[in-house]
């Protein structure tokens, strides 16, 4: 018998066939995600709530290569909220970007006054806000009362745009306050009466168009009170060489200082006045809770320019400098009012204040102009000898007219050199960290400069800080839509720094910035690109 042969089991190739398949097709690798790529941005900006959905950042499209984005982000450094997304948008594009139509910039400041126009309202009790009986603007954000010479350059604004009446009800709120308290204090709130700011009230009855003699007669008598508020010091000058506001020089004329009725650390800023003294420790807390306070009184809080150490604000030292801005405004304040009491038939106050704006100016010229440097500059009254500081105070006495035409071409060609940044003009040289220093640039000032260079023939020179200012306020609203208290004019994006983040709204930014633009239509920028 022939043997069967054996029964195979039957193969089953599926199996195998996937086998094969397997190993000849490679494993997907997944994509990198947005987290993996971009690192310490992904992470900044979701840390930051620059969106309130996270989810909007994850899904953002790069406009260029991540790493061109990461190269930027390390130069740039944005930190706070507002830079931040001021980057985003410029490198990505964004959910909802499309949406947002936005007005052209003078139309957007036209709206924003009402917005940051506030009703005239009596105080509460227990409650640090001032009333005051006529509407006013607040510069927005943080800031939600009135302040004393962030006013003048909103009041500019609101000239041009036509809202005279809120011009007249701001002034008629300064008279007011210094009617009540002697002097119009820092702002609107109980914390600030020890101080006050940059005297801009006789600059903004220049700006009013109401002739009544009897309301021009409370404005001089107004003016007068406070020009006696910063004069107060006199009377009490001893050995030190100085008493409140006022400083006697070598030669025994008498000029000013900031300065602050207390020493103790701010209400607003509690704990940082309390951290900062005891940097400074064996140095008496009270002697620089005054300092800051005073820094606070200048408008420039903080800056290199009061510091002993630029970097180091605890060696701040504002009651040791003379500064040249607040002397500039004085003797503005000093001239307004001879010119007043000579207009309501008063020679004898006009007598005594041109006399006291004519001593005023040689000591400027003495002590203020560096002749050998071709510079105005503050005073250190410890080392008897003028700052080294390069700041935009420079500018001061060509907004004032109390430059001589030698001493303005000087200024403007320093100017030119050291202080004309990309977007605008800085603040000062010195990059300190500080809001006050390099590389910001503030609304308040781009007008100081602007006036003055334009007062005394650089008109070149003066429409371009105005252009690049423009520039820099219209490339920052096209990516953010807002309006910002400060900037940075070298890198033409939102400024930082100081001691709270940078705020929106903003007062004096939309103030000059439409007298800019009435000025020179021209300038209006469609896509924020310097003309």
């Amino acid at each position: 018998m022939i043997p069967r042969p054996a029964r195979l089991r039957p193969i089953c190739l599926l199996p195998m066939l996937a086998l094969l398949l397997q190993a000849q097709t490679p494993v997907p690798v997944a994509p990198p995600s947005p987290a993996d790529i971009y690192g310490p941005l992904f992470a900044a900006v979701q840390e930051a709530q620059v969106f309130p959905d996270s989810k909007t950042f994850a899904d953002a499209v790069p406009r260029e290569e991540p790493q061109a984005i990461l190269a930027a982000y390390a130069r740039e450094k944005p930190v706070e909220k507002a830079a931040l997304a001021a980057f985003v948008h410029r490198h990505f594009s964004v959910r909802g970007d499309e949406a947002k139509a936005r007005p052209p910039l003078r139309a957007r400041i036209r709206d924003l006054w009402p917005v940051l126009g506030r009703a005239p309202f009596a105080a509460t009790p227990g409650s640090s806000a001032l009333g005051l009986n006529r509407g006013y603007i607040v510069p927005g954000d943080r800031f939600q009362e009135i302040y004393y010479w962030d006013s003048y350059f909103t009041m500019l604004g609101l000239k041009a745009d036509g809202q005279a009446p809120l011009v007249e009800a701001m002034l008629a709120n300064f008279v007011d306050l210094v009617e009540r308290y002697g002097h119009v204090p820092n702002g609107t709130r109980s914390y600030y009466l020890s101080r006050s700011q940059p005297p801009f009230l006789a600059l903004m009855m220049d700006l009013s168009d109401d002739r009544d003699p009897a309301l021009a007669k409370r404005r001089l008598a107004a003016l007068i009170r406070e020009h006696d508020y910063w004069m107060a010091g006199a009377d009490c000058l001893d050995a030190t060489g100085a008493c409140q506001h006022v400083v006697r020089m070598p030669d025994g004329s008498l000029l000013n200082r900031y300065w602050d009725a207390r020493d103790t650390p701010r209400d607003e800023s509690w704990r940082e006045d309390r951290e900062t003294a005891a940097r400074a420790a064996p140095r008496p807390a009270a002697i620089v809770q005054r300092d800051l306070r005073a820094a606070a009184e200048s408008g420039w809080d903080f800056s290199s320019r009061w510091l002993g150490d630029p970097m180091r604000l605890e060696t701040i030292r504002t009651t040791d400098i003379v500064p040249v801005d607040l002397n500039s405004l004085l003797w503005i304040g000093e001239t307004r009012i001879a010119a007043r009491a000579r207009a309501a038939g008063d020679d004898a106050t006009a007598q005594r204040f041109a006399a006291m704006a004519t001593r005023r100016k040689a000591a400027i010229d003495r002590y203020l102009w560096v002749a050998r440097e071709r510079r105005f500059a503050d005073w250190d009254r410890t080392a008897r000898r003028p700052t080294a500081a390069r700041t935009a105070a420079s500018l001061f006495p060509l907004f004032a007219g109390l430059a001589s035409a030698e001493q303005a071409r000087a200024v403007a060609a320093s100017t030119r050199a050291t202080l004309v940044g990309e977007g605008g003009l800085r603040t000062t040289n010195i990059r300190s960290g500080q809001q006050w220093d390099a590389p910001n640039g503030w609304a308040p000032l781009q007008w100081i400069a602007v006036e003055g260079l334009g007062r005394y023939g650089e008109q070149a020179l003066a429409r371009d800080i105005a252009r690049r200012w423009i520039a820099t306020v219209a490339r920052t609203y096209a990516e953010t839509g807002k309006l910002l208290e400060k900037y940075d004019v070298e890198e033409r994006r939102p400024g930082g720094g100081g001691e709270y983040p940078t705020q929106d709204g903003f007062g004096w930014t939309n103030g000059v910035t439409a007298a800019m633009l009435e000025r020179w239509p021209d300038l209006i920028p469609s896509d924020g690109a310097p003309r």
